[in-house]
């Protein structure tokens, strides 16, 4: 009888999976047929903007189902960095646009810096072809400034806020739940600067931790500064002291010192597009957003080349995990996988390893080095590094021919620690749960979360961490051609901005993805204009990221929408499950304010 009721069990969630399946994907040929119309771009088109979405890598072209699962989510959808530069690229050379409106409020927009500088020399290169580019928003941080700072006109709303106040960051300490739970953790680690695993032991930062968080900050903070100086006339001092004073308080101030040029509503915004399109103020004007625009039939595409030569970009992007990983981790299985793919196809001539991760497992870390290293004997490989690049991240990188940062990357902190829970006290006295057990040599059970550690234990962990620190240096110094020792003292677990580790060696030059590639066609003696990008690892289906090993893309989301506020503070601790062993990586994701 009870395996009768299993088998009726297993058949009715069968047949409920089998149904949501049938729903999403009739749902999606629903959407995608509804969405299907034709596009076309009009003539004196005005191309708009609105970051809105959070900006990953790469994206998924017109992908219907996506649109769909984050809609049932409750969450935006993404948008790729790689899509925006395309599309703006495009839009440069479309004779159909004729300028680009620009809305960088950033409401539900996640990106660093980097990612907004690849965005911002992309429209910086549009305007090259003589089109204008205006800005409107209601609210500029520190980000959308830095982005709008590239336009001709910048128009704030007459109620609107301008936060000009400098950056910031903080991180979340889990000592005090950790206590109050009755979870110790077991921590091994090599690097003062290493302060991944200060979350779960102290309640503040330490003094080496704060130390090279003020150091890269006050760097990103200074490129940010000269940046905009640069473009609105306003000297680095005088931007200091504006943000020291609060003295930007009102709509008029952002306009008398020169951070935005015009106060207006959308409606004056829109009588200025118009004048620059030279257009009847009573005719409407052909606005195109980014979606339908790259659905457009009839745009002017500015991708060239020989499609038998080839520049493959490996998007690594995520925290680094064995195995298959997806859009928004690195698996290491995948990625080798997209390197041996790119070593072996002959039309592919160079290879650039676009890297935007915070690190993970040092034994995934070290699969993917390994590939690098086989694919540099018979091509160049190129890291680009994007907001992070940093201990796991960089442990990619430091293989490459050439490594290439972005002045505000995050990216060294090359240090190794291991951590495990110990949640005997967890178990025994919250939850009246005991376990006992039986084992055939003396430490058969290393490692269990049941049980204290011996000293001998702990010796033999941390012996073996500052063995993989010994590696990871000495692997490191000899990519980077320096003594071990040099490389050593620039190490030690410290983060560093891309600005800083070009000083110290770490990176070869500064610039963006572009750089990247012109880079590894020179090593590959391609002529410019004579190539072909192809990225790489092939997009999986969306219906197998949902259902699949990658599922918890959609679990995060739901998350974020049922949990708000408190959503990052629950995918830290959720992250705690993939932080047993041996780890290189940043402490816990560093959001700059």
């Amino acid at each position: 009888m009870l395996q009768f009721l299993k088998y009726v069990l297993a058949t009715v969630i069968g047949l409920v999976i089998f149904s949501l399946l049938a729903f999403f994907i009739f749902l999606g040929f629903i959407t995608a047929a509804s969405s299907g119309d034709k596009v076309t771009v009009k003539e004196n088109s005005v191309l708009k903007l609105k970051f809105d979405k959070p900006i990953v890598e790469r994206g998924r072209e017109n992908d219907s189902f996506a649109e769909l699962a984050n809609s049932l989510s409750g969450n935006p959808n993404s948008v790729g960095l790689i899509q925006i530069r395309q599309t703006i690229a495009d839009a440069k050379n479309d004779n159909n646009i004729k300028g680009i409106y620009l809305e960088p409020d950033m409401y539900g927009a996640t990106a660093g810096y980097p990612t907004l500088e690849e965005i911002r020399t992309s429209l910086a290169d549009f305007k090259k072809s003589g089109k204008f580019i205006i800005a409107y928003g209601e609210y500029y941080t520190e980000k959308s400034i830095y982005l709008a700072s590239i336009a001709d006109k910048i128009y704030l709303n007459p109620e609107g806020v301008v936060e000009w106040n400098g950056l910031s960051t903080s991180i979340t300490f889990l000592k005090g739940t950790l206590d109050k739970l009755g979870v110790k953790p077991e921590v091994f680690k090599v690097g003062d600067y290493k302060s991944a695993v200060e979350p779960f032991l102290r309640q503040d930062m330490s003094e080496p931790s704060r130390e090279q968080t003020r150091s890269f900050l006050t760097s990103i903070n200074s490129h940010l500064l000269k940046t905009i100086s640069d473009a609105r006339g306003i000297s680095t001092n005088e931007l200091q002291a504006l943000a020291d004073s609060l003295t930007i308080r009102e709509p008029k101030d952002a306009q008398q010192y020169k951070l935005v040029t015009d106060v207006g509503y959308a409606d004056e915004v829109e009588t200025a597009i118009k004048k620059a399109l030279k257009q009847d103020d009573k005719k409407k004007i052909e606005f195109i957003s980014f979606a339908k625009y790259n659905k457009a039939d009839n745009k002017e595409k500015s991708e060239s080349g020989s499609y038998d030569n080839r520049i493959a970009v490996i998007v690594a992007s995520g925290e680094i995990n064995s195995g298959d990983g997806g859009d928004e981790s690195i698996g290491s299985d995948r990625i080798a996988e997209a390197l041996r793919k790119a070593r072996e196809d002959e039309k592919i001539k160079a290879v650039v390893l676009r890297i935007n991760s915070p690190g993970g497992s040092s034994l995934a870390s070290d699969v993917m080095w390994r590939e690098i290293q086989l694919t540099k004997e018979k091509k160049p490989v190129v890291a680009s590094m994007s907001d992070y690049a940093a201990s796991g991240g960089y442990y990619m990188a430091m293989g490459c021919d050439k490594i290439i940062a972005h002045p505000t990357t995050l990216t060294g902190s090359i240090g190794v620690f291991g951590l495990w829970f110990n949640v005997k006290d967890l178990l025994n006295d919250k939850l009246g749960v005991t376990v006992d057990g039986v084992k055939t040599n003396s430490y058969a059970d290393i490692g269990l979360p049941t049980r204290n550690m011996s000293d001998f234990e702990r010796q033999w962990f941390q012996k073996r961490t500052e063995s993989v620190y010994e590696d990871f240096t000495s692997k490191a110094a000899k990519g980077r051609k320096m003594n071990v020792e040099d490389l050593r003292k620039i190490a030690s677990g410290r983060v560093w901005t891309g600005e800083q580790a070009k000083q110290n060696g770490l990176v070869d030059a500064l610039g963006g993805m572009e750089d990247a590639v012109a880079e590894a066609a020179k090593l590959a003696k391609l002529k410019e204009g004579d190539y072909r990008l192809r990225y790489l690892p092939e997009q999986k289906p969306l219906i197998e990221e949902l259902f699949g090993s990658s599922s918890e893309t959609m679990e995060t989301k739901i998350i974020q929408k049922h949990t708000g506020a408190l959503a990052p503070y629950i995918k830290d601790i959720q992250k705690l499950k993939s932080w047993q062993g041996t780890q290189t990586r940043l402490p816990f994701e560093l959001e700059i304010r």
